[in-house]
């Protein structure tokens, strides 16, 4: 819900437009990019679960401040992009506790079933809440106060999370020691990842998927107000039917077994091309007809690159996997956003799709090639894990 009234909040804005959309996107992301990395080692070194109550704190304290903003009437577009910042700070050290701590409630057989249903129960929330944000937009009128108290209950909302993490026993996680304290952790955990051929692989994937693809709430407004001339509600139809199509792939996903490398790249493929075509859409309804298929092939692609880099990393080194796999996904966006904003803006929303759907299948190309020179280049990563890329 906070990321539809966000969006909507930098458009009621006057003077506002693509631009400032994709900053804001930037924005909110850049922290991911600077700090992930270092929250790996943080996430490593400390108690996921205490470590996530502070990190929902921060974002709760963030979008208390901005909802408080807009229902008074008196934002400006810099209280945005400060908060959008300070939101993203607290986002950069959730982000990889919360990815690692996923494998701390389940063995290591059921986690790329948990990683599914967790993907799962995030898609529910995207399938409802964007449809909600635009409703309650719509019947407040639409403007800038309307955007604050759709803001002001997410801020609200935290409690339940960090209420939550309270009440876990930690006696009943599967935690790993924490990792002590030593000079060069962060340069471990990078080497760490170069010896692993298939690692290699997804993150190269995942940088364009990530970067290029996954900027719905930039190409979606852009599409519905300038192509389509549609509102509010409009706007959040988009959200939830992409977040039909999600669902629905991370149930099918939630029932494999087995991850396989040919399954992600032929979903990544699908993912490009479907971008392009709804770039092309000629009308609303044919553009809300293919959200659930885009929604469907990118799930099934972010979820299988999840699952396989949990399965195949080391414990130890789990949360700065997750961490370096969280700055791709994440951090690409202050990348990105505003490079995909600027093509709206100079050649129009519909070249923000097919711009996207064509970057995305360079990548797929890319990281084929670059996993099987990494996987020639490390012998002994190959014989540590065999039958790695089934090209």
């Amino acid at each position: 819900m906070q990321r539809v009234a966000q969006d909507w909040l930098v458009l009621t804005i006057p003077g506002n437009g693509g631009t400032a959309l994709g900053i804001t996107t930037g924005l909110q992301f850049l922290p991911v990019l600077l700090l992930s990395p270092y929250a790996g080692v943080v996430a490593d070194r400390f108690s996921k679960r205490r470590l996530l109550q502070v990190t929902q704190t921060v974002m709760a304290l963030a979008a208390l401040a901005l909802g408080a903003i807009a229902a008074s009437g008196a934002a400006e577009t810099w209280h945005v992009y400060l908060l959008a910042f300070v939101f993203g700070i607290g986002a950069a050290f959730d982000a990889p506790a919360r990815q690692a701590f996923v494998s701390e409630m389940v063995g290591p057989d059921d986690v790329a079933n948990a990683v599914s249903l967790n993907s799962a129960a995030f898609n529910t929330a995207r399938m409802v809440g964007p449809g909600i944000a635009g409703l309650l937009i719509g019947i407040g009128g639409g403007g800038m106060r309307a955007t604050g108290w759709v803001i002001l209950a997410n801020a609200v909302s935290y409690a339940a999370v960090i209420l939550q993490l309270r009440r876990m026993d930690p006696d009943e996680l599967q935690s790993p020691r924490p990792v002590a304290r030593e000079p060069g952790m962060l340069r471990a955990g990078v080497a760490y990842v170069r010896t692993q051929p298939k690692m290699v692989m997804i993150l190269v994937l995942v940088f364009f998927v990530g970067t290029f693809g996954m900027n719905f709430q930039l190409t979606s407004a852009l599409m519905a107000t300038e192509v389509f001339g549609k509102g509010a509600e409009e706007y959040g139809v988009l959200g939830s039917f992409l977040a039909i199509g999600s669902l629905s792939g991370a149930l099918l996903a939630a029932g494999r077994a087995r991850v396989r490398v040919r399954l992600l790249m032929g979903a990544a493929v699908a993912f490009g091309l479907l971008e392009v075509v709804a770039g092309f859409a000629p009308s609303y309804l044919l553009f809300v007809l293919v959200c659930p298929l885009l929604g469907l092939s990118v799930i099934t692609v972010m979820n299988s690159c999840n699952a396989l880099l949990q399965v195949e990393s080391d414990p130890a080194f789990r949360g700065r996997v997750m961490a370096i796999y969280m700055t791709i996904v994440m951090g690409g966006t202050p990348l990105g956003s505003p490079f995909i904003g600027w093509i709206g803006d100079t050649y129009g929303a519909r070249w923000t799709l097919v711009v996207g759907g064509v970057l995305v299948l360079v990548g797929v190309g890319l990281a084929v090639l670059v996993g099987v020179v990494a996987r020639r280049g490390s012998p002994r990563a190959v014989r540590s894990a065999p039958a790695m890329l089934p090209l």
